[in-house]
């Protein structure tokens, strides 16, 4: 597969400013040697150099932004979240277990799926052991069919709206982040999405 199919296309947009900065450098320095060029032609091009640099650097650094700002805000009465620079929604909820103590869970939304996925590291953190897990289910993922054990969580905060007793299911194989499905986020009045923001209305 080659290789610009895998990446999105804020990482094409990426690797275009990083190659946009790489030829102002080249050009600054191959122009800058050259003592032949004409002192008020070598000044112009060099300012247009360093503003191209300057402008590329700039949407660098606001791609670079997307995906450090890509959080969650309050806004009135719900919950504001910008898209990440991976292209998805990340939500952070407090989570209470076995435990008893409330963690942070970072998930990826996914309006697709039903169900609220755990990964081991995750459910470990709550206070599900390895041995109260028990793998009866399965779920198919982009990685095949992968064993799911069911949970019940205790508590599942949102800036301050509490739900009690919530499904969840651990799953087995390798996840690199939990994923959170339209089951949970059904219990809220409205969810809306606009261009690269979702909004959970409480």
């Amino acid at each position: 597969m080659p290789i610009f199919d895998a990446l999105s296309t804020a990482q094409l947009d990426h690797l275009v400013y990083l190659a946009v900065l790489g030829s102002v450098l080249t050009g600054y320095l191959l122009i800058s040697m050259r003592g032949r060029v004409h002192t008020m032609l070598r000044h112009a091009v060099l300012w247009a150099l360093l503003i191209t640099g300057v402008a590329a650097a700039y949407g660098l650094w606001d791609n670079l932004q997307y995906s450090t700002v890509a959080v969650q805000s309050a806004e009135g009465d719900g919950v504001v979240l910008r898209r990440g620079y991976d292209g998805q929604y990340h939500l952070t909820l407090e989570l209470t277990g076995p435990s008893g103590q409330p963690h942070p869970v970072r998930f990826i939304i996914d309006t697709g799926a039903s169900d609220m996925v755990l990964t081991r590291e995750d459910a470990f953190k709550l206070g599900f052991g390895p041995t109260s897990l028990q793998y009866l289910g399965t779920a198919r993922t982009a990685n095949g069919v992968t064993r799911t054990a069911q949970v019940t969580l205790d508590q599942v905060t949102l800036q301050g709206h509490v739900s009690q007793r919530v499904r969840a299911l651990v799953n087995e194989g390798d996840l690199h982040a939990s994923l959170l499905g339209m089951g949970y986020l059904e219990r809220f009045a409205r969810i809306e999405i606009m261009r690269d923001r979702l909004r959970i209305v409480f």
